[in-house]
């Protein structure tokens, strides 16, 4: 099997799919620590929402609900960023505005402590939240 792409910033290039292996293909490819965050991230939202949908889309995972999508992540340069689609209905909010009104980042770098407690709080709220339709 071939390695798959990396672009801008080591994000990986992942054919658009639906289902849990489209993502698992996206992390694996993953380069370096972020590898081992995106499978935590993957652990986490699998924990705090029995039954979400996974999908690759743009290069990226996204996490949904029956009635849309609500979380995504992608690689940048120097950190993981983890887009919540309706981010501004969550408290507390994700720290990270964006030009879009109601999407909230995290960018978690290398050093970072990953506050889980919190993160699935989020993950929790954000999946009985109407997602995005995409």
């Amino acid at each position: 099997m071939n390695e798959p792409t990396l672009l801008s910033g080591g994000n990986p290039q992942i054919p658009k799919g639906e289902g849990d292996g489209p993502v698992r293909d996206y992390i694996a490819a993953m380069p370096g620590w972020k590898h081992a965050l995106g499978q935590r991230l993957d652990d986490l939202v699998v924990a705090a929402v029995p039954g979400v949908h996974k999908a690759v889309k743009w290069n990226q995972p996204f996490y949904g609900v029956d009635d849309g999508w609500f979380l995504s992540f992608r690689c940048y340069t120097h950190y993981v960023q983890l887009t919540f689609h309706k981010g501004t209905s969550l408290r507390p909010m994700p720290p990270k505005p964006s030009k879009h009104a109601e999407v909230r980042y995290l960018d978690i770098r290398e050093t970072d402590v990953l506050d889980e407690k919190l993160l699935r709080e989020w993950m929790t709220q954000a999946s009985v939240i109407p997602g995005e339709k995409m």
